[in-house]
């Protein structure tokens, strides 16, 4: 990938691989998942984890959408 800019070099890559993700790993209705945590009961599905392959055509754990989380 090509990137034009009219700043320096070092400064458009000074902070790229500096970005530090939270993911956290659960199991929702039987399907293990990673989650990025957004607030305090809601989190971003990022992967889906399971050899089940109705587990990924579900629409409700599709990687972008967000869920609540229920305290147990």
């Amino acid at each position: 990938m090509i990137h034009y800019v009219a700043l320096p070099i070092e400064l458009v890559v000074e902070n790229m691989g500096k970005i530090d993700y939270q993911f956290t790993e659960v199991e929702i209705d039987g399907i293990k998942m990673i989650l990025e945590p957004m607030d305090f009961n809601k989190g971003k599905i990022v992967r889906i984890i399971s050899s089940d392959p109705n587990d990924f055509i579900n629409p409700s754990y599709q990687p972008g959408q967000t869920i609540n989380l229920h305290l147990k």
